[in-house]
């Protein structure tokens, strides 16, 4: 009779344990659900754009001009690059994932305007709906408060 109780606990803590085990699970997959790779935001190659306007790509002020822009080697997908046609200009700027209401059916720069000031807000590729958007820097916050917002979109073509 006391064997039969030890079994009948052993079995009720076994049980226990698989249900929380298949609870640790299910958590899992709708975490990776929820929050999907970094990967999906990669620019593969580089976009060019024909930018009508000066702008700010993260904390540099850039003029107006013919620029390729490219997700940095090594920045684990969160640092792109953009340089000007003739290699003159270029800056460095952070990004992170952002993603389409719909796919594109081109690439696009998309600009957050502030009265007569463009700050590069996000950049999609063709056909993907998993792009990049750049984090509002201090100096966009700022000038933000005090202008309504806009936006401006510039068609970018795919290369590479």
């Amino acid at each position: 009779m006391f064997t039969k109780t030890i079994d009948k606990a052993h079995a009720s803590h076994k049980g226990t344990r698989v249900r929380h085990l298949l609870s640790l699970l299910i958590a899992l997959v709708f975490a990776l659900t929820v929050y999907p790779t970094k990967a999906h935001a990669q620019i593969i190659g580089s976009l060019e754009a024909n930018i009508p306007f000066a702008f700010h790509a993260g904390n540099t002020k850039l003029p107006a001009g013919k620029y390729t822009i490219r997700m940095l080697d090594d920045s684990d997908l969160t640092v792109m690059e953009i340089t000007s046609a003739d290699g003159s200009v270029s800056a460095l700027f952070e990004v992170q994932q952002a993603e389409a209401n719909s796919t594109p059916a081109k690439s696009e720069l998309i600009f957050n305007k502030y009265g007569n000031r463009y700050f590069l807000a996000k950049l999609f590729d063709e056909g993907n709906p998993s792009g990049s958007e750049v984090p509002k820097s201090r100096y966009e916050k700022r000038v933000s408060q005090a202008t309504a917002e806009a936006q401006a979109h510039v068609p970018a073509r795919h290369r590479g």
